[in-house]
């Protein structure tokens, strides 16, 4: 295969990356921003995501359709309803204290991946995609005789693929609009803003930290649902998710949700070209270098901003 349709297909799994790494990172992005607290434990959330869709497809039995669908209703859910009880148990016991609630999460990602290979084991399962027809993709290069468009034999992609970047995106635009038009939104970006102030106008601000938690879990457990049919369901899959998150959201800015966004593409890109054309060691190593520049050069990240 030529460099041209072979850079278009490792631009398209990146893509795929982009979008998962948004869903992954913006969930991490949320809680830190409204509650200023670092979730260690969010790749397990993640892995949580991931193994509820095998047991829900695998319970169900039914058409990959209808059990990837109940997936991506039911995973969410129970793994929001988790973290929410994790916030009301663990993290407003010891009042959010920075130093305390990284040593609490730690041991909750502890918790959660050995009760995981408890229960469900060490074997990766894989979960049916609902659909994966294979969509010949055109490709256009410029030759002899001005730009000429090619159709040719082996390039293509499968239709599950581009429906995880739609859907990813038609996620995060429903999460903007629940943050900038709703109430609760509003109620979410006040107690962001002051939450003392918030806890004086009456804003329950103990509920709206264990609700935004719960939020940012199961934006996790979003993102494993939509992509354990491309990848396996295993009790180790959540360091990568996790890894990467720290990095989108420290390069895009802590807190900053449209910076996160714009790292997100920049990672998942960079990571699925680099990756296809090098390794995907190579990739994490760049990613890492860049943090290290972010903190270097610009500590509040592309638009995060400054301390006061």
């Amino acid at each position: 295969m030529e460099f041209g349709p072979h850079l278009m297909l490792a631009m398209l799994e990146g893509a795929v990356t982009a979008a998962i790494l948004a869903l992954t990172a913006m969930g991490l992005s949320v809680v830190f921003g409204v509650m200023r607290v670092v979730n260690v434990a969010h790749g397990e959330f993640y892995m949580l995501g991931a193994v509820i869709a095998w047991f829900v497809a695998a319970t169900l039995g039914t058409h990959p359709a209808v059990g990837f669908v109940a997936a991506l209703v039911i995973a969410p859910l129970l793994v929001g309803a988790l973290a929410s009880l994790a916030d009301v148990l663990i993290l407003q016991r010891i009042n959010y204290d920075p130093e305390r609630t990284i040593v609490a999460t730690i041991g909750l990602l502890y918790i959660l991946q050995q009760g995981t290979l408890m229960t469900f084991g060490p074997d990766a399962r894989p979960v049916e995609p609902p659909f994966n027809h294979r969509l010949a993709l055109p490709w256009v290069e410029w030759g002899e005789q001005g730009l000429a468009l090619y159709w040719p034999w082996g390039l293509s992609i499968t239709s599950y693929k581009l429906f995880v970047i739609v859907a990813a995106a038609a996620i995060l635009g429903a999460l903007w609009l629940f943050m900038t038009r709703t109430r609760a939104g509003l109620v979410m970006r006040a107690t962001q803003q002051d939450s003392n102030m918030a806890r004086a106008f009456g804003i329950p601000v103990a509920r709206v930290y264990a609700l935004v938690f719960g939020l940012g879990a199961a934006l996790a457990a979003m993102g494993a649902v939509l992509i354990v049919p491309i990848q396996q369901a295993h009790y180790l899959m959540g360091h990568d998710p996790l890894l990467l998150s720290f990095i989108v959201v420290i390069i895009g800015g802590l807190g900053s949700l449209p910076g996160t966004i714009i790292a997100a593409i920049l990672i998942g890109m960079s990571d699925g070209i680099i990756s296809v054309f090098f390794s995907p060691t190579l990739a994490k190593i760049l990613a890492t270098l860049a943090v290290a520049m972010v903190l270097v050069f610009r500590p509040q990240g592309l638009l995060g901003k400054k301390a006061a």
